[in-house]
């Protein structure tokens, strides 16, 4: 009996568009990573025809990965993105709890808060959504996300331009 095996290159290609965006990353929690987390975003959204999007998907992957960075006491976080129903969905991990102690918990949420206050306005411009919680991960931790509609993404740069 023969089996025959197809590699990656044996499959037919098919260009990326913006419905196939689906990425997820991991990476160091470190200070370089907000910088990667820019140009992977990017790079992405570049290869999947959102050049459009680019400017405030990567301002808010910036503000996202620099939180997540900051807050964590581990040595990574995960970063996803995702393009779904004309807007672009950017979810972070940390591993940072959620404390157990109301006081500590709201203080803790108004640090949190107070380091995305540029994210808040990003996705105002864009009339999107973002916001912050636990993470329903078997390790716990804490998930931050931004929904930018693509048309409000498009304008976020104020000048009347939509890129495309």
């Amino acid at each position: 009996m023969t089996t025959t095996c197809s590699s990656p290159t044996d499959l037919p290609s098919t260009p990326p568009i913006p419905e196939t965006l689906t990425y997820s990353l991991t990476l160091p929690a470190a200070l370089q990573s907000p910088a990667t987390a820019r140009a992977a975003t990017r790079t992405i959204l570049q290869a999947h025809g959102l050049d459009d999007v680019a400017e405030a998907a990567v301002q808010a992957v910036s503000e996202l990965a620099a939180c997540a960075c900051r807050f964590t006491s581990a040595t990574e976080v995960y970063i996803s993105l995702r393009y779904r129903e004309g807007a672009l969905r950017v979810i972070l991990y940390d591993a940072h709890p959620r404390h157990a102690n109301p006081h500590l918990s709201a203080a803790c949420d108004a640090r949190r808060r107070a380091a995305l206050r540029l994210l808040a306005c990003v996705v105002r411009t864009c009339d999107g959504d973002w916001g912050f919680g636990e993470a329903y991960e078997p390790t716990g931790g804490t998930r931050m996300w931004a929904v930018l509609p693509r048309q409000g993404a498009r304008t976020y740069l104020g000048d009347g331009r939509t890129n495309g």
